[in-house]
């Protein structure tokens, strides 16, 4: 598969392309937004990883034009930026996703390979509710396992019954008392911690940083969330 890379900083984009290349991906690689803009143009690309602020011409508007020319391939958005309203405008104007700089390779590896996945399973309608992905983790509905990059996460089965539930209700915040009585079908009680002690357990599979989650997030007095 053909993937482009465009940062302008060398020793970043030389990075990404040796991982990519390990893969066996076919790179082009870029240091500039006018050279990236004529691949886009003359060649068959299948997924883009562009840097937000690249000289010149932008990350953002060169993700735009791609969206404009109704090029469907995936767009990966490299930022030094943290803000909320960057990630937002990135996903508005079509990207698939976004990595904060510095990364970890591995990382980026696998938001390729997951959005790869992704565009490949678009027009399948046979499998495409099957499998659920976000940000690495990976969700196969009918097999009932789930992966983070690309390696198998030995959940239980009622764990992954909770992911699953939180995963299908992305986006919005779930409470404790609907996670508990949706999984275990029981009535739910104040008293009872199970639903805390569960999702402590996923987090720890997940090698979850618990000041900053990067999965399942607690919204202090309301429940959880897996946010899209």
């Amino acid at each position: 598969m053909n993937i482009l890379v465009l940062d302008d900083e060398k020793e970043i984009a030389d990075l990404v392309e040796v991982y990519l290349k390990n893969e066996n991906y076919n790179v082009f690689k870029y240091n500039t937004s006018e050279e990236a803009i004529k691949c886009i143009d003359e060649n068959k690309i299948d997924l883009a990883i562009l840097d937000v602020m690249v000289k010149n011409i932008s990350g953002f508007k060169i993700c735009q034009y791609i969206r404009e020319k109704r090029y469907k391939f995936p767009v990966i958005m490299l930022t030094a930026k943290i803000e909320d309203k960057d990630k937002i405008m990135g996903l508005t104007l079509g990207a698939d996703d976004y990595i904060t700089k510095p990364f970890n390779p591995l990382e980026l590896l696998a938001r390729v390979k997951s959005a790869l996945r992704r565009y490949t399973l678009y027009n399948d309608n046979k499998n495409k509710d099957n499998i659920i992905e976000i940000r690495g983790l990976v969700i196969n509905v009918v097999e009932h396992k789930c992966l983070l990059y690309d390696k198998p996460v030995d959940l239980t089965p009622t764990e992954f019954d909770i992911v699953l539930y939180l995963a299908k209700n992305m986006g919005r915040v779930v409470s404790s008392e609907e996670l508990f009585e949706s999984v275990w079908k029981e009535k739910y009680y104040d008293s009872n911690n199970t639903v805390m002690v569960h999702i402590r357990r996923i987090r720890e599979k997940l090698h979850e940083n618990t000041k900053n989650p990067k999965f399942i997030k607690t919204i202090w007095g309301v429940g959880y969330e897996i946010e899209k």
